[in-house]
């Protein structure tokens, strides 16, 4: 078999049978494909070779986090090509790939927060979903692709949840405030006299599914409006949800479900951004922090 027609293989085992979204694919396959165009097509490469790799991806000045992430790529296509028989072992094996950087999320403080949500006002339709959608991302702590793909069905506005499509196809449910659920029963209302019965975030003329690239220039406008100098995405939304909870007495493993985080470490670096709580506690706590 050919490197493109394993290449091809894996890509399509990615998909079908580990559930990995679209663009994790897109991207695994780009990053597997440079790596055989540096090896000229030879899979069966040794650890010379690859140590060679490691360093042409240096020398690119990629950033310490994208060099990792294209080697786990390789390494993993590797993986497959031992299991599925292909090749007898996986020259990556011994090979140490770089520590990722840990950068700590950006989030916004409570009153950013409300500065972001007062922005998006009106009684039109547009204006409404807007305000529904930011509601949502910052009450809810979803992922901007699982809001996308949310139905009208989805949501449960008697209990206050939303049934969301995660990461590998896994799905969980979320609860959202009472604020947001208030605001997406006007929002819902409001779309259903079109008829409407799908997706639950449209486009303004009520029609296709709004894209996640929509909602993060929706998200870049109002924080513009809000008059925020901080770049703010919808996972600043998200990573502003799980720091607020921390703050004021959440359950580190309950933030943990409720991000839909598959590892506790994770979530983890969500305690770096809460260390006003770990002072406050201390000074609270400890005999020598005690102030005269």
């Amino acid at each position: 078999m050919s490197e493109e027609a394993a290449l091809t293989s894996y890509l399509k085992y990615l998909s079908l049978e580990k559930n990995y979204s679209k663009n994790t694919v897109v991207n695994y396959g780009r990053d597997i494909r440079q790596y055989l165009k540096f090896m000229k097509g030879v899979l069966d490469a040794g650890e010379d070779s690859i140590r060679a790799y490691i360093a042409f991806l240096s020398r690119q000045r990629y950033s310490r986090n994208s060099s990792v992430r294209k080697i786990v790529a390789v390494r993993n296509f590797y993986k497959y090509l031992v299991k599925t028989g292909r090749l007898a072992k996986n020259p990556f094996a011994y090979i140490l790939s770089p520590k990722e950087e840990k950068k700590l999320p950006n989030a916004l403080n409570e009153a950013e927060v409300e500065s972001l949500m007062s922005a998006a006002q009106g009684a039109d339709f547009s204006s409404l979903r807007d305000r529904a959608i930011l509601e949502l991302l910052y009450s809810s702590g979803v992922r901007v692709n699982e809001l996308a793909g949310l139905d009208i069905d989805d949501v449960d506005p008697v209990n206050g949840e939303i049934k969301v499509l995660g990461k590998g196809g896994k799905q969980r449910i979320a609860p959202a405030g009472s604020v947001a659920m208030n605001i997406l029963r006007c929002y819902i209302k409001e779309l259903e006299k079109s008829g409407h019965t799908g997706a639950l975030f449209v486009n303004n003329r009520k029609k296709g599914r709004l894209t996640t690239r929509a909602i993060e220039m929706m998200v870049k406008k109002y924080a513009m409006k809000a008059g925020i100098t901080k770049k703010v995405t919808p996972h600043t939304l998200r990573h502003s949800f799980a720091t607020h909870l921390l703050d004021r007495g959440a359950d580190l493993r309950s933030v943990q479900e409720l991000l839909g985080h598959a590892n506790l470490s994770t979530t983890q670096i969500y305690t770096h951004l809460s260390i006003g709580k770990l002072k406050r506690e201390y000074d609270k706590a400890h005999p020598r922090a005690i102030k005269e």
